[in-house]
């Protein structure tokens, strides 16, 4: 092999091995700030962990929403067969109420609670996430 094709062939590498280099930095940047999406009966059944980030969905409980000091806010999401408690500190959407779908953002204590930094209420189908939907279709909760 001549000298030539020698620094073509180490170029070559190098520039594979930069590029594979690059890629994995890509997917691990954006594997931290991906939330999985869990229905109530997802968090039970893929044991999720304490301190974990993710967001949740279903529906707010009927007579499950309490009000605590301030801006504390406890409800219960289910999706039909599990329940998921839930404690959430700030300003509730306009659409917010019992018996309507909920996504929040946060991670579960080590009590099982959930703890949500963000909260947004669902007022129809449409908007509302497509695991949502299927999930309250499994359970029977399904209003079309």
């Amino acid at each position: 092999m001549n000298a030539r094709k020698r620094r073509r062939l180490y170029f070559t590498l190098a520039l594979l091995v930069g590029g594979a280099g690059a890629a994995g930095l890509v997917v691990a940047a954006l594997q931290d700030n991906v939330l999985y999406f869990y229905s109530p009966s997802d968090v039970f059944a893929k044991h999720v962990e304490p301190g974990v980030s993710f967001r949740i969905g279903g529906l707010v409980e009927k007579h499950s929403v309490h009000k605590g000091q301030g801006t504390e806010i406890r409800f219960t999401v289910t999706d039909g067969r599990k329940q998921v408690p839930v404690e959430y500190n700030g300003v509730l959407p306009a659409l917010f109420r019992e018996g309507q779908g909920v996504v929040a953002s946060g991670s579960l204590t080590s009590s099982g609670t959930f703890d949500a930094q963000q909260v947004l209420a669902k007022h129809d189908a449409k908007y509302m996430p497509p695991e949502v939907v299927d999930a309250l279709k499994r359970s029977g909760h399904w209003k079309s």
